[in-house]
Formats: structure tokens, C-alpha cells, sequence
């Protein structure tokens, strides 16, 4: 288990083009890139509350590719939390989770205690080859939470990461510093009820 410090490590794994690194830019900066391309590895820092003090939630976005098998062991050793990313127009990219999943069972070992999320990208494509039954099956028979999200229309991006850590249970993690609301959520509770012209 990782030391407990002011950081708070989320690490996102998953196949290359599943879109790993728009749902983490698209939560931390807000913005959407329509052009791939590929990483090697990222990390991307924010601060969020831990235990009702500041700390750091650091975002590694990992290789979509299995060409580091070292620096994937190190990732999972290091991560807190994980965020298991699959396209939902590829089958493939759900099956290469697999092998992903069975070596943070081994490096972590009792993974009640490990929060896990099975995410579903690209729920806006209508070229699905995995229907959302599907990966709620696989999220049951692993024993994580499940997700289904766009990066690309902004659906349930931050939502996911403030779910990854309510799973949390050896400390208290929010998305909100001293209980204050992030900007985007005070926005969008002031307009709550109101009409927008688009």
C-alpha cells in the first residue's frame, strides 16, 4: 500500500485510442482534442481536499501501448486509486483491460480496499460493439464501480472522478477544497432552473 502523503495518485489505464487522455484533459483543463495522440506517459496534478486539508490529486495518464511493462508495475504500485478506460465501439480494448486488472489484483493484492473504476468512453458513438450491460457484468464480476462517459460531450467526466473518490474509505477525498464548490458546479448551480439560450 502507498504511503500517505499530500498526494492522492489516480492512475488511468487502457487500450491506445480509447480516449485516456481526453476524459483527463477534458476534466483538468476542460478542453476536448479531436486529433490522437499518443502517450507515452502524463501526469497531471490538481488540488483537492484530503481528510478536510489541501492535497494534490495527481493524474498519471499511462501508454495506451504494453511497450513498458517496468513503468506500468511502478504506476500500479505507486496509484491510490485506478481508472480502468475502454472505448465502448471496441471490444478489444474491454479484453485488454484483463491482463491490466489481474496485475493490480497481484501488486495490490486484498482489492476490496483498492478503489477501482471500469470506465465505458465514447458513449456518444453510435458504432458500439459493447452495450452497457456488458460492462456492468464485468464491473460486477471484478468488483469495482462502473461508469459510462464522454470525454468528447463532456458526459459524466467529473462526475466519474468525484465517484473514484468517494470509494475512498481510508481518508476523505473530495473534488472540493474546504468544502467549497468548484467553480464549474457553483456556475452550474447558479443556473440551475434558469433558461439558456444556446
Amino acid at each position: 500500500m502507498p504511503e500517505q502523503s499530500n498526494d492522492y495518485r489516480v492512475v488511468v489505464f487502457g487500450a491506445a485510442g480509447v480516449g485516456k487522455s481526453s476524459l483527463v484533459l477534458r476534466f483538468v483543463r476542460g478542453t476536448f482534442r479531436e486529433a490522437y495522440i499518443p502517450t507515452v506517459e502524463d501526469t497531471y496534478r490538481q488540488v483537492i481536499s484530503c481528510d478536510k486539508n489541501i492535497c494534490t490529486l495527481q493524474i498519471t495518464d499511462t501508454t495506451g501501448s504494453h511497450q513498458f511493462p517496468a513503468m506500468q508495475r511502478l504506476s500500479i504500485s505507486k496509484g491510490h486509486a485506478f481508472m480502468l478506460v475502454y472505448s465502448v465501439t471496441s471490444r478489444q480494448s474491454v479484453e485488454e483491460l484483463e491482463q491490466i486488472y489481474e496485475q493490480i489484483c497481484q501488486i495490490k493484492g486484498d482489492i476490496q480496499k483498492v478503489p477501482i473504476m471500469l470506465v465505458g468512453n465514447k458513449s456518444d458513438d453510435t458504432q458500439r460493439e459493447v452495450d452497457t450491460n456488458e460492462g456492468e457484468v464485468l464491473a460486477s464480476k471484478w468488483k469495482c464501480s462502473f461508469m459510462e462517459t464522454s470525454a468528447k460531450m463532456n458526459y459524466n467526466v467529473q462526475e466519474l472522478f468525484q465517484e473514484l473518490l468517494n470509494l475512498e474509505k481510508s481518508r476523505s477525498v473530495s473534488l472540493q477544497v474546504d468544502g467549497k464548490k468548484s467553480k464549474q458546479q457553483r456556475k452550474k448551480d447558479k443556473l440551475k432552473g434558469k433558461c439558456s439560450v444556446m
